[in-house]
């Protein structure tokens, strides 16, 4: 067997010196690389000759304000083109970018500007707000860096300066700093069932594998496409598929910067001709529930993609009656890259989640660390080995190897493999909250509504939903319970958003009188979330 893997993992493997920009300084200078749209329908382009300039100039900037590899930047910046210029310019300088979502608050940023040791942050001009509400000491933060729509190079008030400032006199040419292929490129945070989020590090190598994991074998991007993937900047699967996997197969990539709404994301795919489409199992669903699906003409689309969590079969059967396509699902992790997937020549079980990328690479094991006989649920997990696994948790020695069992990480998620190798989804195995793709550890809305003065004790749990796959409910014993009111329950959701990242709030909230507890004390989630399962 793990020669087997070996063989398998050596085309993903990289050179030993390797930035992952290298992949986009190939293509030619005149293809257009970004098609940007507003909601107000304005448009932009940028061809891969201009972005690279633009990239080279800021990243020249940000050297000169002694930023140098290794050093670790915060990036907050919407689905713009700047956004793609700023992590270009990071990683040729071999800084480790940060992404992160709009959608974070001031507690949240904290968090990882302290744990990261960050030198910067380059945030949108609109969100600058939320960076000056941060009251914490962070003595690493030396830059606060604003962007901003071009021909704007205002700050917001002393201590900032502009990204259009920095690029200013800046040379169209840099070359790309030498990287070593473990050496840090993306810092990604994700939700613990515990305690506050964990940073994964991701490194320049696991750029390589990706590429020619995700992009080739499951998305199916060829240069000639136009290509929408509608995850937003400040998340894993942004790297994954609109950043990395467009520019690096050197692709058209469509970023809309508007409001999800069905209809006018179906105009858009007719409009722009998109051949490949990335979107969440939640936009997939609402656009299958469109009064005039059919009408719409998505002849150029040949390869539509689905991830963040299981599809419904009904909504993959709507695709294929009204344009003969069927929708691939997709699973990984922000540990990881793809792992289990309908990859573009393998035939399709409806309602299972793919095949391993590669065979052995990924198993459904047991307590022991040993694969299950074919039909047995268990933890999905992913070969140690694999190039496109995540190097480390920062700053926690010793968690990535918590997690293992054996030659497997495990990855949370449990499942079960039929004779033919196909995984079918049974469920997590810990407390985590996968809503809309939004990934939701219970603590962080736990803590938020702690801070009420309303609330006594709290439990929060995934709660089954039709559209979303699972929303956020708060089962909350209040210090007085003669106040529990509609009123009340809509205070504790607005308070929730004013204090974490919105999409975290409860949309369901239930007033009990008590929670489920263990002998020692400890609240019993797995009680409430089986119980949510059984009233769905």
């Amino acid at each position: 067997m793990k020669e087997r893997l070996h063989l398998n993992f050596q085309q993903w493997i990289s050179p030993e010196t390797y930035n992952l920009t290298s992949e986009m300084e190939n293509h030619p200078s005149d293809r257009v690389a970004l098609r940007w749209l507003s909601d107000h329908k304005e448009l932009e382009e940028i061809t891969y000759g201009e972005l690279l300039k633009q990239a080279n100039r800021l990243a020249g900037g940000l050297r000169d304000l002694g930023l140098v590899k290794g050093d670790r930047v915060l990036v907050m910046v919407p689905r713009r083109i700047i956004a793609y210029v700023i992590y270009i310019a990071c990683l040729k300088l071999g800084i480790a970018v940060i992404p992160s979502s709009e959608m974070l608050r001031a507690k949240d940023l904290e968090y990882r500007l302290r744990h990261s040791e960050a030198r910067a942050v380059i945030v949108w001009s609109e969100t600058t707000t939320e960076v000056e509400k941060m009251n914490a000491d962070l003595p690493a933060l030396a830059h606060r860096i604003v962007a901003s729509p071009t021909g704007d190079d205002s700050v917001p008030g002393e201590g900032w300066v502009n990204v259009q400032q920095l690029m200013q006199g800046q040379s169209d040419e840099m070359a790309a700093v030498e990287t070593h292929r473990d050496d840090i490129a993306i810092l990604a945070y994700t939700s613990g069932t515990t305690g506050n989020p964990k940073g994964v590090v991701h490194s320049h190598g696991w750029g390589y594998a990706h590429l020619r994991i995700a992009s080739s074998l499951w998305l199916d991007i060829q240069p000639s496409d136009t290509v929408w993937a509608t995850a937003a900047p400040g998340w894993q699967k942004w790297i994954w598929s609109p950043f990395l996997s467009v520019l690096g197969r050197g692709a058209t990539g469509l970023v809309y910067n508007g409001s999800f709404q069905p209809k006018r994301y179906l105009e858009l795919m007719q409009e722009h001709h998109i051949n490949v489409l990335c979107c969440t199992p939640t936009e997939y669903r609402l656009m299958a529930k469109a009064d005039d699906l059919g009408k719409h003409d998505l002849s150029a689309l040949r390869s539509a993609v689905s991830a963040g969590e299981p599809l419904n079969q009904e909504v993959i059967e709507i695709f294929q009656r009204h344009f003969d396509l069927t929708i691939r699902d997709g699973y990984g992790q922000t540990e990881s890259t793809l792992l289990i997937g309908s990859l573009k020549d393998a035939p399709v079980r409806i309602g299972s989640m793919g095949q391993s990328i590669t065979p052995g690479l990924i198993e459904i094991i047991n307590e022991e660390g040993q694969p299950v006989p074919a039909g047995e649920v268990g933890d999905i997990a992913v070969h140690k080995d694999m190039p496109a696994l995540f190097r480390a948790y920062y700053q926690d020695e010793g968690r990535k190897e918590a997690n293992q069992r054996g030659d497997y990480f495990v990855t949370g998620d449990r499942a079960r493999k039929d004779e033919e190798g196909y995984f079918w989804f049974e469920g997590r195995s810990d407390d985590i909250i996968i809503s809309s793709g939004y990934t939701i550890g219970p603590f962080e809305v736990e803590e938020a509504l702690m801070k009420h003065a309303s609330v006594k004790e709290c439990a929060v749990v995934a709660s089954p939903d039709e559209i979303r796959g699972n929303v956020v409910k708060a089962f909350v014993v209040l210090r007085d319970e003669s106040l529990a009111s509609p009123e009340l329950v809509r205070e504790l959701q607005n308070h929730v958003k004013a204090w974490t990242a919105p999409y975290k709030y409860p949309r369901k909230i239930e007033f009990v009188a008590d929670l489920p507890k263990t002998n020692s004390g400890k609240i019993r989630r797995i009680e409430l979330r089986e119980q949510e399962k059984r009233n769905a």
